[in-house]
């Protein structure tokens, strides 16, 4: 049995280790430049669409699918659930719990990034942790200072006046970013709501330094089968 992860997250490395040595593969979208060695054989790019990917499949003898991709990756998992399904293929996704709000946090729940406009004044400075993929949706923050984080040093201009690129790459410290916020007076925190330890501090340090956080609703979740943890999900490949 040829197992496929499908990865670019914390929880699709655990389960690669857990993995190495048996008959899987792990495919990457590539949205990172130089991302680290994996635990897996990999594969790193997109499939082609749909047709594509379901080619792959077949060609490449796949007999079981572990989407372990961004929660926000709902395009890919959709496609990839449907596919499957097609396929007669096992399939399940691994979607770590949401976070949720705590004392002293000031979250304002928002549908999509287009909707952070209604909330934050002009002059404001706005910090976003969501990555460069929607990055063009938040044009209409007019007369805002716009700060996107990402890892990849950037190689075009940035998509509207008024923003600029921060390059930085993670693991970051609670520590690190109540300096970093404070160092470029952040007025708003948009974010999406990822879930999981790593992104937390972010978080954490909008609570300590009282800035209200925009948090982008995650998409509807589909009605194919769903794992919440590492473990669960090891649980799933080891039934098959």
């Amino acid at each position: 049995m040829t197992l496929l992860l499908l990865g670019g997250t914390g929880e699709s490395r655990e389960i690669a280790a857990q993995l190495r040595g048996q008959d899987a593969v792990i495919s990457l979208a590539g949205a990172t430049r130089h991302p680290a060695a994996q635990p897996l054989p990999t594969r790193i790019g997109g499939f082609g669409g749909a047709e594509g990917f379901a080619t792959y499949l077949r060609d490449a003898g796949i007999h079981a699918v572990l989407d372990a991709t961004h929660p926000y990756a709902a395009r890919m998992t959709q496609r990839t659930a449907r596919i499957c399904q097609a396929q007669q293929l096992p399939y399940v996704q691994l979607l770590r719990p949401a976070w949720v709000p705590e004392p002293g946090d000031n979250w304002i729940d928002i549908g999509t990034e287009a909707d952070a406009a209604a909330h934050i004044p002009k002059g404001s400075v706005v910090f976003l942790g969501t990555g460069r993929q929607t990055l063009e949706h938040f044009a209409n923050l007019e007369g805002c200072a716009v700060i996107c984080r990402q890892i990849d040093p950037p190689e075009k201009p940035f998509p509207f006046a008024g923003g600029r690129y921060l390059v930085g790459r993670p693991p970051f410290s609670v520590a690190d970013e109540v300096a970093l916020f404070r160092d470029l007076g952040v007025d708003f925190l948009v974010v999406k709501n990822a879930g999981g330890a790593p992104s937390l501090t972010k978080l954490t340090a909008a609570r300590q330094l009282g800035i209200p956080v925009l948090m982008i609703a995650r998409p509807p979740r589909g009605d194919w089968p769903v794992v919440a943890t590492v473990d669960e999900a090891l649980t799933w490949v080891r039934a098959l």
